[in-house]
């Protein structure tokens, strides 16, 4: 099985001044689980080489089993260091497709002419695609084949307005991903703050917050199997 990574290539937090980018766990968790059960993984991002880092993902508080194992992981880093541009990309060669989080994808995929032809030739294949914490966002441009939006009622989830308003950045992000969902006709649901919840409809897999990552990558594996 081969499984595409798509992450993003912004790392401005808006006009803070702070960086951002994707987040650690929601990159790490799902990528030991594909890869520890045999899955062939290839990353990619708008710019290619080395997509940011959210520094704030770093930090100890928000360190897990799969975020050390990637701290310690040189090989794996390596590669994350040379990821593909998206245009040399191809829904042909991919079995799934997989978008962390982090603020950064709400600044560059969710509008990247590259990553919304991706989805929707994986849609159109009838390919998992699936999204964690905020890159449920590069979902929004994306079309169906009749041209609707491909959330428009369809299940679906993401970081929420109550967590956002949680770590300070309401009035920050560029939109409030629950309320766009639900602007593109998506059934928007979400679970307690912080703790696993994620959502399947069709293809589409996606996940609420950093806690939820591991058990959307083991969704996309049952899927395949």
């Amino acid at each position: 099985m081969n499984i595409l990574f798509v992450l993003t290539s912004h790392d401005a937090l808006g006009n803070t001044g702070e960086k951002t980018g994707f987040w650690i766990e929601e990159f790490a968790a799902p990528y030991y689980t594909f890869a520890d059960a045999g899955v062939n993984i290839t990353l990619a991002s708008p710019a290619g080489g080395q997509p940011p880092i959210d520094p704030k993902s770093a930090l100890e508080d928000f360190q897990t089993d799969a975020t050390r194992r990637f701290d310690a992981d040189e090989e794996l880093q390596k590669t994350l260091a040379d990821t593909r541009r998206l245009t040399e990309v191809t829904a042909d060669d991919y079995d799934a497709l997989f978008y962390p989080g982090g603020h950064g994808p709400l600044w560059d995929l969710t509008t990247d002419a590259d990553s919304i032809r991706l989805i929707e030739a994986f849609a159109l294949q009838n390919k998992p695609i699936s999204t964690v914490c905020h890159a449920p966002s590069v979902l929004l441009n994306a079309k169906d084949a009749q041209g609707n939006a491909l959330v428009n009622g369809k299940r679906v989830t993401g970081f929420s307005n109550t967590e956002e308003a949680a770590v300070g950045l309401t009035e920050v992000v560029p939109f409030l991903l629950q309320d766009e969902l639900k602007n593109r006709g998506g059934l928007y649901s979400q679970g307690p703050d912080w703790a696993p919840y994620w959502v399947e409809d069709g293809i589409l897999i996606t996940g609420q917050n950093p806690a939820s990552s591991s058990a959307v990558a083991t969704a996309v594996l049952a899927r395949l199997k």
